[in-house]
């Protein structure tokens, strides 16, 4: 639904909505840190997920998957797929340490918040509160 991320995601201040449902749809993240993402989505699935590219400005940050499976006739999984652009322009050889080192284990601390995020709001039925599962560099509020 529009807007859901003031709802789900534990690091977020403000989702604002511009175009919605659909591919073109178009949204924006405020984390409680201050950074704001523009979302572009370039593949909609009804009932299954959506495709989106993350831009801050003009800068291409992330091309993101996003995916909903039935696990059972009660359940579901939700996985979120991260395709950072971060480090693309940098050799293979010289961009692996990094990546594996501080990239990876950050972007998959974010997201285990996240999907719990959107789990506590499925079976509680209530907005998650803010950084509910932990604080994250990138996105908490600065102290």
């Amino acid at each position: 639904m529009p807007g859901n991320l003031e709802l789900c995601h534990p690091f977020c201040a403000r989702n604002i909505v511009h175009t919605w449902p659909g591919r073109n749809a178009r949204d924006e993240i405020q984390y409680l840190s201050g950074i704001i993402y523009q979302r572009h989505f370039s593949a909609w699935f009804d009932g299954v997920g959506y495709d989106l590219e993350i831009r801050q400005r003009d800068d291409d940050i992330a091309s993101v998957s996003w995916r909903i499976s039935a696990t059972d006739d009660r359940s579901c999984a939700l996985q979120i797929t991260v395709y950072p652009q971060l480090l693309q322009d940098v050799p293979l050889v010289f961009r692996w340490f990094p990546h594996a080192l501080r990239l990876r284990p950050m972007l998959r601390a974010y997201l285990e918040s996240v999907t719990k995020g959107f789990e506590w709001y499925v079976t509680r039925g209530e907005p998650v509160p803010q950084e509910h599962f932990g604080k994250h560099r990138w996105f908490s509020a600065r102290q």
